[in-house]
């Protein structure tokens, strides 16, 4: 919970948009948190990428597991084991409707608009 939380004030710091972090446990095999979130354009979701991934490395010494997606296709993934963020275009994220997906399992602990 604690990587989740500071994942999450890392983007909002630097200005991400319609943050979300969601509690998939106890039943999802996949992580314990999704943090999702938007970014305005490819150099900001590419920034934001590089930021959380700088600051996690720095803070908890760890690096992500995977790391999917480009900027220009409007997606990356920052898988951390326990928690794997997302940072979409406002396009991606309107597609790929993650919140509606998980929303029977997950509970939403923090919502930034």
């Amino acid at each position: 919970m604690e990587l989740a939380r500071y994942i999450v004030d890392e983007v909002d710091e630097r200005k991400a948009e319609d943050i979300t972090l969601l509690d998939l446990r106890p039943d999802a095999i996949i992580a314990d948190f999704f943090v999702i979130c938007t970014g305005d354009n490819e150099r900001h979701i590419k920034a934001l990428g590089e930021r959380v991934r700088e600051a996690v490395k720095e803070k908890y010494s760890k690096i992500p597991y995977s790391f999917e997606g480009k900027a220009e296709s409007g997606w990356i993934l920052l898988d951390y084991g326990d928690v794997v963020l997302h940072i979409f275009s406002e396009t991606q994220r309107d597609f790929y409707q993650l919140e509606e997906l998980w929303e029977e399992v997950g509970q939403v602990l923090v919502n930034i608009q």
